[in-house]
C-alpha cells in the first residue's frame, strides 16, 4: 500500500509545532526546495528539531519549579534529564524531568572498588593516580544518617511546596511528582534521587559520569542506577561534531516509530544507542536523504549480525541493548521494515 507522505508530514508538523509558530527563513526555503517530492519532504521534516521557542518553554517550566523548590529545600542539587536536554524530542509540548538530588549522602560501588584494590592483577592495570582515586573513595567515612529517610523527607517536602504552588500537581506516582504549568502549557516531572558513583565515575572525577538512583515512594527504596548526564553530554558533543546529523537520525527514527501502524517497543534510550553506535565516518558528510539508506544498512546489520547486536552498548557504554533481548530485536526488525519501505520510496525518487 502506498504511503500518504503528505498526511504523515502534516502529522509531524502538528506534533512539532502545535501553535503554528513561523519557522525560520532558512528552513522554510530548504523545505520549499524539496516540495516536489512528498517522501523527501517527509524525511526532512521528520529530522527537524522542534522550534527553539517550544524547547525554551519546556526548560523555563523546569526552571520555575526549581526556583520554587530552592527557597524551600536544603542540601539539594538540581539537574535536568530527558530528550529536551539533547534536543531530540519530537513534540512541541514536551515535558522535562527535574531531578532533586539529595546532597546529604551518595552511594558508590564499594564491592567493585574493593575488588580492584584487592587484586594485584587488576590494580596493576591502573596508574598511580587512578589507584589513589579509588583508595580515597574507599576511605571516605560511611554516612551515619538514614539515607532512605532523607530521600523520603525530600520527596514529601517537595510535594508540600509544589501542591501549594500548582493547581495541577499529581503526587500519586511512586517515582515522580507531576505538575503542569498552565501559563507555559508544559508538564514537569520532579524526581527525587541520590548520586551514585561506579568505577568509571570515580576514575573520571565524577561530573557527568555520575549516576543517580531514583527514590520510589511506594516501595520506600532506591531504584536501579541510571547514568543520564553522560548520555546527554555524549549525544550533544557528537552531534555538534557531525553538524547535527546524529540528532537528525534520532528524531527520524523516533517519528517513524510513533507513526508506524504496528507497536514498536523501543525506547528513546534504545534509539539513542542505535544511532550513537554508527561510526561518524559513515555519515559525517551525508546529506539528509543519504542518512536514510545509511540507517537502513545499520539496522539491518544489527538485526542479522548477532555479534553486532550482542556488542551494541548504551551511549554511556555501561549496558548492552540487544544481548539476550530477542523480543527487543524483533521490535527492531519492525522498525527496520518501516525504514526500508521509506528508503525504497526514496530511491524511486532519486532514480526518476
Amino acid at each position: 500500500m502506498n504511503r500518504d507522505y503528505k498526511k504523515l508530514t502534516q502529522e509531524i508538523i502538528d506534533r512539532q509545532n502545535p501553535e503554528n509558530i513561523a519557522i525560520s527563513k532558512a528552513l522554510r526555503e530548504e523545505l520549499r526546495s524539496i516540495e516536489y517530492s512528498d517522501v523527501l519532504l517527509f524525511i526532512r521534516t521528520s529530522m527537524n528539531e522542534v522550534d527553539p521557542d517550544y524547547t525554551k518553554k519546556s526548560k523555563e517550566a523546569g526552571k520555575r519549579v526549581k526556583d520554587h523548590l530552592k527557597g524551600h529545600l536544603e542540601n539539594v542539587e538540581y539537574r535536568y534529564q530527558g530528550s529536551v536536554m539533547t534536543d531530540t524530542h519530537i513534540k512541541g509540548y514536551s515535558d522535562i524531568d527535574l531531578l532533586t538530588i539529595c546532597k546529604k549522602f551518595y552511594s558508590y560501588d564499594s564491592n567493585s572498588v574493593k575488588k580492584v584494590l584487592g587484586r594485584k592483577d587488576i590494580r596493576s592495570q591502573l596508574n598511580e593516580n587512578q589507584q589513589k582515586k579509588l583508595k580515597r573513595e574507599r576511605d571516605v567515612p560511611s554516612y551515619k544518617g538514614n539515607a532512605i529517610e532523607d530521600l523520603r523527607t525530600l520527596r514529601l517536602e517537595s510535594e508540600s511546596k509544589l501542591t501549594q504552588v500548582y493547581s495541577k500537581c499529581d503526587t500519586t506516582h511512586p517515582k515522580a511528582i507531576k505538575i503542569e504549568n498552565l501559563d507555559l502549557h508544559r508538564e514537569v516531572d520532579i524526581v527525587t534521587a541520590n548520586w551514585y558513583d561506579d568505577i568509571a565515575s570515580i576514575l573520571n572525577d565524577k561530573g557527568d559520569f555520575r549516576g543517580v538512583q531514583i527514590y520510589n515512594k511506594r516501595k520506600n527504596k532506591k531504584g536501579p542506577v541510571d547514568f543520564p548526564f553522560l548520555t546527554i553530554e555524549r549525544i550533544n558533543t557528537r552531534s555538534s561534531e557531525t553538524n547535527g546529523r546524529l540528532k537528525k537520525m534520532i528524531r527520524f527514527l523516533k517519528n517513524v516509530k510513533v507513526q508506524s501502524d504496528v507497536d514498536i517497543d523501543l525506547s528513546s534510550f534504545d534509539i539513542n544507542a542505535i544511532c550513537y553506535d554508527l561510526s561518524t565516518s559513515r555519515y559525517n558528510n551525508a546529506s539528509f536523504q543519504e542518512l536514510v539508506p545509511i540507517l537502513c544498512d545499520h539496522l539491518n546489520s544489527i538485526c542479522t549480525n548477532s555479534s553486532h547486536a550482542n556488542n551494541l552498548k548504551s551511549v554511556d557504554g555501561r549496558e548492552t541493548i540487544f544481548k539476550d533481548e530477542l523480543d527487543k530485536l524483533r521490535h527492531l526488525e519492525l522498525l527496520l521494515n518501516e525504514v526500508e519501505t521509506i528508503n525504497k520510496d526514496l530511491q524511486k525518487v532519486i532514480q526518476s
